[in-house]
């Protein structure tokens, strides 16, 4: 009974002298209805701890201790001695308008700490910033009496908010980070794998304001590359030395980082530049498989065979037209180079986007056309255009020419490992990007770099004869569809109608030369005339009806495309559907590819006109700042770009540039959740 009667006096004695509370209770002001507050607080000994809670209504947001673009955070004034410490839960990021601000939806708890508090009461202002549509920025007196009983829930209360608050580890022990190109670009590493990361900065020293961050992860390594900019919105020079504060989060784990910007490290400027160089290496060497190159490889075996068993003469023109292909590439980067410092929109084979090259590109290829048929000497009477096509087939500048033109010609195409390497090429520092388009040229000069070398290989072919003056019609037919498909890509600039006018003059003037020039005995001779014949006779009857029919017109009836945009994929996530995203362009081979042998398909059209999948498709035939955004803010700069958003993928997936329909209906089956 003594022993009961003394832990009973031990506990009361404990209670009365050591912890004291005090609780306002909800409170909403009149002048804002959508969000209540309340502050509860517990003594202990000197040391007091309060909780912080805000509610808001569906729709209302409030701010992080960094807001970001916009908003304010919430404050609260007390008397003069009393300081506070508070430890802020991970936020949310907001995009409204351009804006990417950092804050709380629905309802927050907010640990705090009170030091140099006197007496028994105490009184401060919180100031709320609160936003939806419109911004209220609204005071709340806080009156504390710590003679109010103790809330036996509140220590549970104050350790599980505690809980929310980030630690300083347990995400990643290696983080680096740098400035590149205007960009704050963060690598790290983790153990296990990435799951849905995402970061939250503070301001850096010196007023420098982050944007909104690009973030990749592969497996347990992550790169986040994040624009910034000074108070004047100018891009600094230089951010070395400087501190750099944020949280970082890794599925339901967060650490607080505080560190150093340091200069380009050597091993981390270009993180994985091995893979990428084996990936530019690959990509520039399937490029020779790619349609739009075929018909210059085609010309390189009719010089070939012109060269016999030349071994020298050989050799001399596979450099050559490696040297051409390496000058295209390098023309590209500077190209891209230039676009980079003056802040305009990157992407692969952006050139097709200018009616100008477009038209270069037409006449180059129909008059080399002009050139296999042998009636090129009668288009230019110049002698300067007369050596140019004297070299066209024979020469080493003719050799040079056909390399870079089959780069050119190459822009539109995207195959496998290309989209990846030039994606990492215009994201890295500029030395990295001349050394993957340097890579990109010698893939793609691998297998005439190979014939240079080993010249014998060339001597496999048959000897020349008659058969050669098929080869050449063939190969000038090659050549002639490409420049036919190259003015279909002016009717965007021109007008439907005036583009159909460029066709048609240029099969008149084709099947005039060439009947002109051709052996009437040929039996390939009268099967060309009449294919151009027929074709010029489709095209003119298109021109007086004005309503050609295209596939790709058909295929747009079929799926219900609607225009991309990031709202729209928010919105149809917000209802549980599922949304497939297509960016292509008139230009792009492979996009047509995709459509003829994919998109085009009766079973992948019912697969995308379901009821909970949303169709959506981007058009980069023409510039366009909405497009280039979206796919720079996926670090991607190619297409065509396919994507699959759902419940069971809300960050997206995306495909191969090349489709396939076994991949594309699985993964459109894993969106469902």
């Amino acid at each position: 009974m003594f022993n009961l009667f003394r832990g009973f006096v031990f506990l009361w004695l404990s209670c009365i002298g050591i912890t004291h509370a005090a609780d306002t209770g909800w409170q909403v002001s009149p002048q804002n209805d959508h969000a209540r507050i309340r502050f509860q607080a517990e003594r202990d000994q000197n040391r007091i701890q309060g909780l912080l809670t805000v509610e808001l209504k569906p729709g209302w947001k409030t701010y992080w201790r960094s807001p970001g673009e916009g908003g304010v955070a919430p404050k609260i004034s007390w008397p003069e001695g009393v300081t506070d410490s508070w430890s802020w839960p991970v936020p949310s990021r907001f995009d409204i308008s351009g804006m990417t601000t950092q804050g709380y939806h629905d309802k927050v708890t907010i640990p705090i700490v009170l030091d140099g508090v006197k007496g028994d009461a105490l009184d401060g202002t919180l100031t709320l910033s609160t936003c939806s549509n419109v911004c209220l920025l609204t005071d709340y007196p806080l009156h504390l009496d710590f003679n109010q009983p103790v809330d036996a829930g509140f220590r549970d209360a104050f350790d599980n908010a505690m809980r929310s608050v980030p630690g300083s580890s347990g995400v990643s022990s290696d983080l680096t980070a740098w400035l590149a190109d205007g960009n704050l670009v963060i690598t790290g590493t983790t153990e296990g794998k990435w799951d849905n990361p995402g970061i939250y900065f503070d301001p850096l020293e010196g007023d420098i304001l982050p944007g909104e961050p690009v973030i990749k992860h592969d497996g347990h390594q992550l790169r986040v590359t994040v624009p910034v900019t000074d108070e004047w919105g100018d891009k600094p020079t230089s951010l070395a030395g400087k501190a750099l504060s944020f949280v970082l989060t890794n599925g339901s784990e967060a650490q607080q980082t505080v560190m150093t910007v340091g200069t380009t490290p050597a091993a981390s400027a270009a993180p994985g530049m091995g893979k990428m160089v084996i990936f530019a290496l690959l990509g520039g060497l399937i490029l020779n498989l790619m349609p739009c190159v075929l018909p210059v490889m085609g010309m390189k075996l009719n010089s070939i065979l012109h060269a016999g068993s030349d071994r020298r003469t050989i050799r001399l023109r596979f450099l050559a037209t490696s040297a051409g292909i390496l000058t295209s590439f390098m023309l590209l980067a500077a190209m891209v180079t230039a676009l980079k410092l003056t802040g305009a929109s990157l992407g692969w084979g952006i050139q097709f986007q200018n009616p100008w090259f477009i038209g270069l590109m037409v006449a180059v290829t129909f008059l080399f056309a002009l050139n296999l048929f042998g009636v090129f000497e009668m288009l230019l009477p110049s002698a300067a255009a007369g050596r140019l096509a004297a070299t066209g087939g024979t020469g080493l500048g003719g050799s040079f020419c056909e390399g870079m033109f089959a780069t050119l010609l190459a822009t539109p195409c995207s195959a496998p490992f290309l989209g990846t390497a030039v994606a990492f090429a215009l994201g890295a520092p500029l030395q990295t990007l001349w050394l993957i388009f340097l890579m990109l040229g010698v893939g793609m000069s691998l297998p005439w770099l190979f014939v240079a070398l080993v010249p014998k290989t060339a001597t496999l072919l048959p000897k020349p004869g008659r058969w050669m003056n098929t080869l050449k019609i063939i190969l000038g037919l090659m050549m002639l569809a490409s420049s036919l498909w190259l003015a279909t890509l002016l009717n965007l600039h021109l007008g439907e109608t005036a583009g159909q006018i460029v066709m048609l003059v240029l099969i008149v003037i084709a099947l005039a030369l060439f009947t002109m020039k051709g052996q009437t005995s040929s039996p390939l001779f009268w099967l060309v005339v009449i294919s151009l014949s027929v074709f010029g006779g489709y095209q003119l009857r298109g021109l007086l009806n004005a309503s050609p029919v295209l596939a790709t017109q058909r295929v747009e009836q079929t799926i219900p495309w609607q225009p991309l945009s990031e709202e729209a994929i928010q919105m149809a996530l917000a209802q549980g559907k599922r949304v497939f995203v297509d960016i292509s362009a008139d230009w792009c081979v492979t996009c047509k590819v995709n459509e003829h042998r994919v998109l085009n398909q009766p079973d992948i059209i019912a697969a995308l006109s379901q009821p909970d999948v949303v169709a959506l498709r981007g058009d980069w035939s023409q510039p366009s700042a909405l497009i280039a955004a979206f796919l720079e803010k996926r670090n991607r700069y190619a297409i065509p770009f396919n994507e699959v958003y759902g419940p069971g993928i809300p960050d997206g997936e995306i495909l191969s540039p090349l489709l396939d329909k076994r991949t594309l209906v699985a993964t459109l089956n894993n969106a469902k959740g």
